[in-house]
C-alpha cells in the first residue's frame, strides 16, 4: 500500500473528534506531509518575529475561516498567501482531530501529501522561517518535555517538543501528537 493511501485509511477511521459549538471562531491549518529518502517528514513555518500575535512561534499556515468558507479551503486558501503552495499542487489525506486554542479558536487541521521538492515562497511579512522535520524525529521520547508555563497569567501544562534549533509547543505541538497518535509512531502515547 502506497503512503498516501496508508496514512488516508490511518485519518479515516476513527472519524476525527469535533468540539461542540460554542463562542470559538472558526479556523484551520495545512499539515502538508511529504515523503523523502524513505521518511515521512511535515512541513512548519516559523512566524515572523514581527507580528503582533504568535510572534516567534512554530506553526502550520493556517487562520480563521472567511465567508463560506470550509476547513479545507481556508487552509489551502492561507497555505497559498503564507508560504506560497499552490492549491492544485495539494492532495488531501484527511482531517485530524480539531483542538481549542486560548484564544477562542477551534481549529480542524486539514493533512495534505505535497510534492517534494517544491518551490515554496514565503511570505516576509508573516513567515520568517519554513522548514521539514521527519516525524520520527518528533516521535523521539527523549526530544518531549512536559513543562508548566504562565501565559497571561494563566499556568498551563504543554507539551514541548525540541527539534534541532527549534522548540514546538501548544496548539501545534497537540496537533503533532495527534498526527503521531493516529499514523501509530512510538511516544504517541505521551500526549
Amino acid at each position: 500500500m502506497s503512503w498516501i493511501a496508508e496514512v488516508r485509511e490511518r485519518l479515516r477511521t476513527p472519524a476525527p473528534s469535533r468540539i461542540e459549538g460554542g463562542e470559538e471562531r472558526e479556523a484551520a491549518v495545512l499539515v502538508p506531509l511529504y515523503v523523502d529518502a524513505g521518511e515521512l517528514w511535515v512541513l512548519l513555518t516559523r512566524r515572523s518575529d514581527d507580528l503582533r500575535h504568535h510572534r516567534s512561534q512554530v506553526a502550520f499556515p493556517g487562520g480563521k475561516l472567511e465567508g463560506r468558507e470550509d476547513a479545507w479551503e481556508a487552509a489551502l486558501r492561507e497555505a497559498r498567501e503564507e508560504v506560497g503552495l499552490e492549491p492544485q499542487a495539494v492532495l488531501r489525506l484527511g482531517e485530524l482531530d480539531q483542538v481549542e486554542t486560548p484564544t477562542g479558536y477551534r481549529i480542524v487541521p486539514c493533512a495534505a501529501a505535497v510534492p517534494w521538492p517544491t518551490s515554496l515562497r514565503p511570505d516576509e511579512h508573516e513567515i520568517a522561517e519554513v522548514f521539514s522535520v521527519p516525524l520520527t524525529a518528533i516521535a523521539n521520547p527523549n526530544l518531549m518535555e512536559q513543562r508548566t508555563i504562565v501565559i497571561d497569567d494563566f499556568e498551563r501544562d504543554v507539551t514541548l517538543l525540541h527539534v534541532g534549533r527549534h522548540r514546538i509547543w501548544g496548539v501545534t505541538a497537540s496537533i503533532l501528537m495527534n498526527l503521531l497518535k493516529r499514523l501509530g509512531y512510538v511516544g504517541a502515547e505521551e500526549e
